[in-house]
C-alpha cells in the first residue's frame, strides 16, 4: 500500500519488547547473522554524519546571528 510508509525503525531488547510490544503494529525479529553487525555499523556511521552536519548547521547559524548583532 502506498500509504503504508515507514515512519520509524527501532532496535529493541526483549525487555523493551515486553514493555512496548502491545503498542507496536509490526515487529520483525532480527537474528544474529554476519550481516547484522554490518547493519549496526552502517547505522552508526549515518548517525555520526548526521550529527556532524547538524553541529555544522548550528555553528553557522550562531555565526550569522553574531554578525547580525
Amino acid at each position: 500500500m502506498p500509504s503504508d510508509r515507514i515512519v520509524a525503525v527501532a532496535l529493541l531488547t526483549q525487555s523493551n519488547l515486553e514493555t512496548y510490544g502491545a503498542c507496536l503494529k509490526k515487529v520483525f525479529p532480527i537474528h544474529e547473522t554476519p550481516c547484522f553487525s554490518d547493519l549496526l555499523a552502517a547505522i552508526d556511521e549515518a548517525d555520526r554524519k548526521h550529527w556532524r552536519a547538524e553541529d555544522r548547521q548550528r555553528a553557522l547559524h550562531k555565526l550569522r546571528q553574531t554578525r547580525e548583532e
